[in-house]
């Protein structure tokens, strides 16, 4: 099954069989307060143009439409519970949940996923570090956001070790030719750069996370031919990585913009199109 869905989650989510996937992951709106954006352009060579780029070359710059969307709750937790509650419902009972989050609101989600899943149902917390963006004179800057890990039977959850992508040592003299060479294993603090500005990986869909990111969750916590749901889908990361991975995946999002992003990035996938056509111009 591969599908992208243009629906209001919630509701998408009441329609779905209970225990139907094995894993969850997603990665709501962060409650930043502000309006969430990405400036994109597209450059045409041209003599006259205002840009100059390499070899003396000239460009002409044309702004693109970008997604827009208002990141603001007034109350986060009555709308983020609801389809946490959702969430675990549909979630496999050998399943794996991972809600995606940021310093603002993840203390207060803690507390609310230990009601809906258990105390003893919570495996880890996973800190994706970056090191990229401005940096504030009068606070730390604030360069991670963090992952929780829920599994739905604390006992019995889909974990294949040997399939964790190995990283380098960071003093590799003392680690020994062998280990070094092989890699180890990362730890729950995860380093891992954003989507570069010039990656052909990027979309231009604002809050896009790294492909890498989401091959690591899904190679480990899930099993080929498992479907994989994400019902905050945004630029579509879970499913390219679920698809390359030889699994399926349900994407949901209520933006227009978001699904037509998903559409394009995903047609190598031939994914079933729910709510809506894919539109003729490649706007994104």
């Amino acid at each position: 099954m591969k599908r992208i869905i243009l629906a209001e989650n919630l509701a998408y989510l009441q329609t779905l069989p209970d225990g139907a996937f094995p894993l969850i992951y997603i990665d709501p709106p962060f409650n930043t307060g502000r309006i969430q954006s990405r400036r994109r352009i597209r450059a045409k060579s041209d003599a006259n143009g205002t840009r100059g780029g390499f070899g003396g070359r000239r460009y002409q710059v044309e702004l693109l439409d970008s997604p827009v969307y208002a990141d603001s709750h007034q109350d986060f937790l009555a709308f983020l519970e609801p389809r946490l509650q959702e969430g675990y419902r549909v979630l496999s009972e050998n399943g794996s949940f991972f809600l995606h989050l940021d310093y603002r609101e993840i203390h207060y989600a803690k507390v609310l996923m230990d009601q809906i899943f258990g105390r003893e149902s919570f495996i880890n917390e996973i800190i994706w570090a970056y090191d990229f963006g401005g940096r504030p004179k009068n606070r730390w800057p604030a360069k991670h956001d963090t992952i929780l890990w829920y599994a739905k039977n604390p006992r019995r959850y889909t974990f294949h070790y040997t399939e964790i992508d190995r990283i380098p040592y960071m003093a590799p003299n003392l680690a020994g030719r062998e280990k070094a060479r092989r890699g180890k294993v990362p730890t729950d603090v995860w380093w891992q750069t954003i989507v570069p500005t010039n990656s052909k990986e990027k979309t231009g869909y604002p809050t896009q996370k790294p492909l890498k990111l989401l091959e690591r969750i899904i190679r480990v916590h899930s099993n080929p031919g498992d479907i994989v749901l994400d019902f905050f889908a945004g630029s579509g990361t879970t499913g390219e990585a679920a698809a390359r991975l030889g699994r399926g995946f349900v994407l949901v999002d209520h933006h227009p913009e978001a699904v037509q992003i998903m559409a394009q990035r995903l047609a190598f996938a031939k994914p079933e199109l729910i709510g809506f056509t894919l539109a003729p111009s490649p706007s994104f």
